[in-house]
């Protein structure tokens, strides 16, 4: 899980919610389409195109709007942009496992799910080489209760991080070279979006490139 640092809203959705009046109330539900799709980028844009609690790379078709807080809690306002996050799967195809947003549905509890906008939520997740996902600390109950509740430990995303790490694991790779290649997928690319499971990597090699 990445930290994430939120964007000012987008002015299509402040202005929007502006024309608010005595017969008419914005709603979630309500939200324009292109409105919607306007919103949609900019979380994005802001989480570098990476699912805010997985870390696989986003497509619009394939994620969805996520209110970190559900949008069902009493005290939460839907439109709120500060709530709102990007998160991977949308529709999940016939045997497909859920994961993230899509199986943390409404649950929410302040206390053992761990946010992305926390500026200490890397802190709490550790890896290793072959993929697993685990807390820092052994004892962490929301690095445990978030793992369990967001589906980040599946077998599924186990496989999919052991990829990316293989690579770099190439007996070949000078300490150089491997410095260089980690500080290329730490960065952002030219279209400002990071590489899928980029906290897997700065965890297992950032050493590489820390000074």
């Amino acid at each position: 899980m990445k930290h994430i640092t939120k964007y000012r809203e987008p002015e299509a959705f402040t202005q929007w919610k502006r024309e608010a009046n005595e017969s008419w109330q914005p709603t979630y539900g309500g939200i324009p389409g292109e409105v919607k799709q306007i919103v949609k980028e900019s979380l994005r844009s802001e989480q570098g195109n990476i699912c805010c609690y997985c870390e696989r790379e986003l497509s619009d078709i394939d994620s969805h709007i996520e209110h970190f807080i559900p949008q069902s809690a009493p005290d939460v306002d839907p439109l709120d942009y500060t709530n709102l996050l990007c998160s991977c799967q949308n529709r999940t195809e016939k045997g497909e496992p859920r994961h993230c947003g899509s199986l943390k549905e409404d649950w929410y509890d302040p206390i053992l799910l761990i946010s992305p906008l926390a500026h200490d939520c890397e802190e709490h997740f550790a890896f290793t080489g072959d993929g697993l996902l685990k807390p820092s600390v052994h004892n962490d109950a929301a690095a445990l209760e978030t793992i369990e509740r967001l589906g980040l430990g599946i077998p599924k995303l186990n496989d999919l991080r052991a990829k990316v790490i293989d690579p770099f694991l190439d007996d070949s790779l000078s300490g150089d070279e491997v410095a260089t290649f980690v500080s290329g997928y730490l960065s952002r690319d030219t279209a400002g979006h990071f590489s899928a499971f980029w906290t897997t990597i700065r965890y297992l090699f950032g050493d590489y490139v820390r000074a």
